[in-house]
C-alpha cells in the first residue's frame, strides 16, 4: 500500500474479530514504528504487548474499578473536560458513532455499554501499552510528542498490513492494574495504549470516518 493511501484510509477501529495476531507480525510492525523521529534521537518509548489471559485480567480490573467509582488513576496529567471547538469536535464524532451503532440519545443502557467497551479496550485481541522512560519525565511534553510520533507510526504500519487499531486512553485509566498485570518497570511512565486486531467488517462503527479540517483551516503560509 502506498503511504498516501494508508494515511488517507486509516480510521479508528472499535470492533474486532477474535482471531489472534501472530507475534512475528507484531514484531514487524513495532520494528517499523521504531523508525519514528524523536528529540535528539532519545527514543524514549517502550511497548508492552498483551494478549490472552493477561489482557483479560487488565480488562476486568480496569472495568471493575471504573464501575465501582474508583477515581481515574493515569500517570500523566489529564486534559480535563474539553470546551469550545474541541468539545464540538468530540460531540460530532460521538454522534457519528452512536448513529452508526443505532444508539439513541436517551438510551442510557447502550451508551453505558459503549463506554464500557472502551474500558475493555474494545475487546481487541491485542493491547499495546505505550510507556516512556521516567528519567526524562521532567522534560514534560517532549516525551509525549515523541511517543505520539511512534504511536502513529505503529497504527499506520498495522493498517498497512490489514490490521486495525485505536489509540485508547480509556484502556489505561486504572494504570495500577495495567502496571501490575503487565509487570511494567517502575522506571517507566504509562502514557496510553493501542487496541489492535483484525477489523470486524460487520461492526458498524468501523465504517465511521471523522471529518477533518481543511488546509485552509489548519495552516498559515507566511512569505509565499
Amino acid at each position: 500500500m502506498e503511504l498516501d493511501a494508508a494515511i488517507e484510509g486509516r480510521r479508528s477501529i472499535r470492533g474486532y474479530k477474535p482471531d489472534p495476531v501472530p507475534r512475528a507480525l507484531l514484531e514487524e510492525i513495532i520494528a517499523l514504528a521504531n523508525r519514528a523521529p524523536s528529540s535528539m534521537n532519545t527514543q524514549p518509548w517502550h511497548f508492552h504487548v498483551l494478549t490472552g489471559e493477561p489482557l483479560e485480567r487488565v480488562r476486568q480490573g480496569n472495568s471493575e474499578r471504573m464501575l465501582a467509582g474508583v477515581p481515574v488513576q493515569r500517570e500523566i496529567p489529564d486534559h480535563g473536560a474539553y470546551v469550545g471547538v474541541h468539545r464540538e469536535r468530540q460531540v460530532e464524532i460521538a454522534k457519528q458513532l452512536f448513529a452508526a451503532m443505532g444508539i439513541a440519545r436517551d438510551d442510557k443502557v447502550m451508551r453505558q455499554d459503549w463506554v464500557m467497551r472502551g474500558f475493555r479496550q474494545f475487546d481487541a485481541p491485542v493491547s499495546i501499552v505505550v510507556t516512556f522512560d521516567k528519567m526524562i519525565e521532567d522534560q514534560g511534553t517532549i516525551a509525549h510528542f515523541d511517543l505520539g510520533a511512534v504511536t502513529y507510526g505503529l497504527v499506520l504500519a498495522a493498517w498497512n498490513r490489514g490490521l486495525g487499531a485505536v489509540i485508547n486512553g480509556q484502556g489505561i485509566m486504572q494504570s495500577p492494574v495495567v502496571r501490575e498485570v503487565a509487570g511494567i518497570p517502575e522506571d517507566e511512565v504509562i502514557l496510553t495504549c493501542v487496541a489492535l486486531g483484525w477489523p470486524d467488517e460487520e461492526f458498524a462503527a468501523n465504517g465511521v470516518r471523522s471529518r477533518r479540517r481543511s488546509v485552509e483551516e489548519t495552516a498559515r503560509f507566511i512569505g509565499f
